[in-house]
């Protein structure tokens, strides 16, 4: 009952084109119990808006007529006082490459059309995760002192994970865009938890995490890998790489937030 009257509380705005699809994304919301539901239909008409006006989440189509899904994101991304909207995608598009740049810039979802009921349920319940700050409790740790390392080649995706953190309580993390970097700072500080990415240059999370479990200094250290690796092949390596949890891409903070529990516990 409290999450569908803190559902009902958001407020949306719909980046739709179509006036067919925006009026079944908005009977979807209004379903789930959203009543406060701004729309626009381009990039340019969205960034005016938000200028005055913050949403707790934008959805947003793939295509516009003056820009993309991932375009419109990257604007906001860079714009003080908005960078850290909550952004996310309702889209047919299957291209990775796409999807992926999405990914890394910290959408919430991504939901195909048609979506269910539960999809989108599911996205507004992780909304209100990002923007209801809630410390996580962990068994011996204060998590107001864990010292955390978030390695990722995106920047984007680096602030998407530590706005995530800092809504749990835990301190500025140090950041790292690579293995080699990471590994740098592991030989000149200590640190509770590493955050890292699978797919980055120089040295990927995998090996990593390899060097991490070979190390006298730091192979005691909980790795929560953070990856948009669908393949179950490569899953399986990384785990077998030794890390203590797995996330997909875009994670959750519910999901974020149980994962540590269970590696920091």
């Amino acid at each position: 009952m409290k999450d569908l009257t803190a559902i009902a509380n958001l407020s949306i705005l719909l980046v739709e084109p179509s006036d067919v699809q925006q009026k079944l994304i908005i009977k979807s919301l209004t379903q789930c119990g959203v009543s406060q539901i701004e729309t626009a239909t381009s990039q340019a008409q969205t960034l005016t808006m938000l200028e005055n006006y913050q949403p707790d989440l934008i959805i947003s189509s793939m295509y516009f007529s003056d820009g993309s899904a991932d375009s419109l994101l990257q604007k906001i991304r860079v714009t003080s006082g908005i960078e850290h909207q909550a952004f996310m995608l309702v889209s047919t598009e299957r291209n990775k490459t796409y999807l992926e740049q999405l990914r890394q810039s910290g959408v919430l979802a991504i939901l195909p059309k048609p979506f269910s009921a539960e999809a989108i349920t599911r996205a507004l319940r992780a909304t209100l995760d990002i923007i209801t700050e809630e410390e996580v409790e962990l068994e011996h740790f204060d998590v107001t002192l864990l010292r955390v390392l978030v390695v990722d080649d995106s920047r984007f995706a680096r602030k998407h994970i530590i706005r995530v953190l800092a809504g749990m309580g835990i301190p500025t993390p140090v950041e790292a865009e690579n293995g080699k970097q990471a590994i740098e700072h592991l030989n000149t500080q200590s640190f509770d938890l590493i955050v890292t990415d699978y797919n980055m240059p120089e040295m990927d999370g995998k090996e990593l995490t390899e060097t991490v479990r070979s190390s006298n200094a730091y192979s005691h250290i909980p790795i929560l890998m953070v990856s948009s690796e669908a393949n179950d092949t490569h899953l399986a390596n990384i785990a077998q790489a030794g890390v203590d949890a797995i996330c997909d891409k875009p994670f959750e903070p519910a999901t974020v937030r149980e994962l540590l529990f269970k590696i920091m516990s």
